[in-house]
């Protein structure tokens, strides 16, 4: 009886079926053997003959190839678009913008606005975080943004 090995590292384990592959040994007794040695958490029949294959097809590397990334919706044209909706109507929502942009989710619209436009909600507008207090005033009405100051000040809330 051998002694068996817990927890392999891929590499490890990708490297014995390059060696027992280049011995000639087919990919099922490959897989018993590696199930003698590393228990019953080794790499699984259909594994091992994955690796085979493509150690036959001239890989010679037993790391891992890194994963690619899922690729992002957002681009600039995207963003350039979300902008151009926003300021036709200030007074959006993130669901309307669902309605114009159908094959873009909610979380990843809401991502443009907040996080690539720097927008916020101020008082049912979307205003661009980086306006100081005269611009405010000005997009949204000069008696509207004290009073709302005054009100904020009064509840102790944050604008």
């Amino acid at each position: 009886m051998f002694k068996t090995i817990a927890d392999p590292t891929d590499c490890e384990v990708c490297s014995v079926i390059r060696f027992l592959n280049a011995k000639n040994v087919k990919p099922a007794e490959i897989h018993r053997q590696l199930v003698e040695i590393y228990g019953s958490n080794a790499m699984t029949d259909g594994m091992v003959r994955k690796w085979v294959r493509q150690f036959n097809d001239v890989r010679t590397n037993v790391h891992d190839e890194a994963q690619s990334e899922r690729p992002s919706v957002v681009n600039d044209g995207l963003v350039a678009k979300v902008n151009e909706k926003i300021c036709e109507n200030r007074q959006f929502t993130i669901r309307m913008l669902c309605d114009e942009f159908p094959q873009i989710s909610k979380t990843v619209l809401h991502e443009i606005v907040t996080n690539r436009l720097n927008y916020h909600k101020l008082c049912s507008l979307w205003v661009p975080k980086m306006l100081i207090d005269v611009l405010k005033m000005k997009r949204l009405g000069s008696d509207f943004l004290p009073n709302t100051v005054k009100r904020a000040k009064n509840s102790k809330t944050k604008l």
